[in-house]
């Protein structure tokens, strides 16, 4: 077994290595530009690293590593084109550094790459690949729609907000570890029970997400703080509080939330103050600590030894205890 940051080191030198010699250079330039930029490589590191639990060597998961990482990718190069925005990972986003239409088109020649990755495989896994590939898209798709479709209710409950990141976050995790447990040919029971790690896994990163975004570290998070809630945009903690707060307070979040100011630190600590007041950065902290610990429950269901089981609870630990 390797270390996660070994698996990481082994990702980026592949992803990096990645032959994408095709034409027009207009379609595939912006392919290679996004994947040139790196990031965290969380979900292929993940395929690399399941597999070797589940007895495979890592090698034999690249392929899937990979196409999770270009669906990825694919995925940013349109939420960037749906958001306008201007940068990514420190630099110009491909729908500015080209066109829409550029970025829109090489995001759906990535989507059709990372499926051909999959064709590297016998046709029992690659059956298998393909299905939770299909399912896992879909959902992502759902969950931006949904994501989408909150910026103009007034009435969005915390059941559907979890439910929107589960979909468009958390499948996402949960697939990276499944296809890992899929290359390795692992029991049913298995790759049911590492899916469900990852999907709580995914679902407490998200809501991590939300709570580092207004109560981060701005040195180590690497995005403005209340980068969140200057964009009105209806977080966990957001939610929680509108629905534990008192009248004034609700009318005072209300306000903030209507207001179009964009460079407002009063409107940042403000907002905080009511997050504090009404227990809902408490009550987000509680969730992110019960997600956690039912995907460390499911860990028991493993039928892999205990060092390994011990490793996944470190990384998820670990996950959970970032400051970026």
């Amino acid at each position: 077994m390797n270390s996660i940051s070994k698996y990481k080191e082994i990702t980026s030198k592949y992803i990096s290595s990645l032959k994408i010699e095709k034409t027009p250079n207009e379609l595939y330039d912006p392919i290679k530009y996004i994947l040139s930029l790196g990031g965290k490589q969380l979900r292929p590191v993940l395929t690399l690293f399941t597999a070797e639990i589940f007895g495979a060597k890592y090698e034999k998961a690249l392929y899937a590593a990979t196409a999770i990482e270009l669906f990825h990718n694919f995925s940013l190069i349109h939420d960037d084109i749906m958001d306008d925005a201007p940068l990514r990972r420190g630099h110009k986003t491909v729908h500015e550094k080209w066109n829409i239409n550029t970025g829109i088109l090489s995001g759906d020649a990535m989507l059709i790459l990372a499926y051909q990755y999959f064709e590297n495989y016998e046709p029992q896994i690659f059956k298998e690949l393909a299905q939770l590939f299909s399912k896992t898209a879909l959902e992502v798709c759902e969950g931006q729609q949904m994501d989408i479709n909150f910026e103009t209710r007034t009435d969005v409950s915390v059941s559907e907000y979890i439910k929107m990141i589960q979909y468009k976050t958390a499948v996402l995790v949960g697939a990276a570890l499944q296809m890992g447990a899929i290359v390795a040919e692992t029991s049913i029971e298995n790759k049911k029970a590492i899916y469900d790690f990852g999907l709580n896994l995914g679902i407490a990163f998200q809501l991590q997400d939300d709570y580092l975004d207004a109560f981060g570290d701005a040195t180590t998070f690497g995005k403005q703080i209340g980068g969140d809630i200057l964009e009105n945009k209806k977080t966990y903690l957001y939610l929680l509080a509108l629905e534990n707060a008192n009248t004034e307070q609700k009318q005072d979040l209300q306000t903030w939330f209507a207001s179009t100011e964009n460079n407002s630190q009063e409107k940042i600590n403000e907002v905080k103050y009511i997050f504090e007041n009404t227990k809902a950065t408490l009550a987000t902290q509680k969730q992110i600590e019960d997600y956690t610990d039912k995907a460390l429950a499911i860990l028991n269901d493993l039928e892999i030894n205990e060092n390994h089981k011990n490793e996944l609870r470190i990384f998820a630990l670990e996950l959970m205890n970032r400051a970026v």
